[in-house]
């Protein structure tokens, strides 16, 4: 049977070093500002790992109790795969979205900006009716939009503020460069599953636009995520074009897609997606410092 470790392990490689990617871009713009804030960001990067962990979790907890995994050429599931409990996975996601609540709480008194409560209990909310719910908006096609507001956007901007209480140009650009990026991890994922998504009544955004079209989308977001990048290095240094190095590393996946690549070529794919974010979010920061 397969483990929790195994779990924890997909889940690694797959999404959580990409959470800190608009951590990353927001912290590079505030230090352009030179508001650079070290508890701020950090505060911002738990914010940040704790709601990729919940939504990861309730994800699990609610595809799992649906039955939507019993067919899955992707990483292991927890409930699908019975190594854990559904009860067990609903309470991991639970307990990290209070994680992420602390932390942003934390940052809320830090700024004095209490209107954040609001947007913290959207992010929450978002995340957990991604799948779950009666009606939960995956299932219709709109997760990339959920993943580039709330994993781009939010995060990035939302970084940014709460070091330099404003929200310049740069910080939106990088917002885009994340949120297509991080969208573009959704849609090999999803590109992956598509079959047995449509089988199991998952109208994923794949599913909605048939295989070749979702292809050709992934392309579209890795362009989408490259002109954000430059958006950044326009507001701030042109240093900060040194993000566009973490691409370089994309030119394979994306060739591939347009191949036809399918079952686990697909989490090759994924994967590379992931590290191609954080790489491009690190390029940016390296940038900024020597800008």
């Amino acid at each position: 049977m397969a483990t929790v470790a195994e779990w924890v392990e997909g889940a690694r490689v797959r999404t959580l070093p990409a959470a800190l990617a608009p951590v990353l871009v927001g912290t590079a713009v505030a230090l352009h500002l030179g508001k650079f804030d070290p508890l701020r960001a950090a505060l911002a990067g738990v914010v940040a790992l704790a709601l990729q962990l919940a939504v990861n979790y309730a994800n699990d907890y609610s595809d799992g109790v649906r039955g939507t995994d019993a067919e899955r050429v992707g990483p292991m599931r927890l409930v699908g795969s019975g190594a854990a409990s559904p009860g067990a996975v609903k309470a991991a996601a639970f307990a990290c979205f209070g994680l992420a609540g602390l932390a942003g709480l934390a940052l809320v008194v830090l700024t004095g900006q209490w209107w954040l409560i609001a947007v913290g209990i959207a992010c929450i909310l978002a995340g957990w009716y991604y799948t779950g719910g009666r009606r939960p908006y995956g299932y219709a096609g709109l997760g990339e939009l959920f993943v580039f507001v709330f994993f781009g956007l939010v995060a990035t901007i939302g970084t940014t503020y709460v070091q330099t209480l404003s929200v310049p140009f740069a910080a939106v650009a990088g917002g885009v460069a994340t949120g297509a990026l991080a969208s573009a991890i959704l849609v090999a994922n999803n590109l992956r599953d598509r079959a047995g998504d449509a089988a199991s009544g998952k109208h994923t955004l794949a599913v909605r636009l048939g295989d070749r079209g979702t292809r050709w989308f992934y392309l579209a977001l890795v362009l989408l995520g490259a002109a954000g990048l430059v958006g950044v290095a326009a507001g701030t240094t042109w240093w900060a074009l040194l993000g566009l190095v973490g691409l370089i590393i994309l030119v394979g996946p994306v060739l591939r897609i347009l191949d036809d690549a399918r079952g686990p070529e697909l989490i090759r794919v994924l994967k590379v997606t992931g590290i191609a974010e954080v790489l491009a979010a690190v390029g940016v920061l390296v940038g900024t410092v020597l800008g």
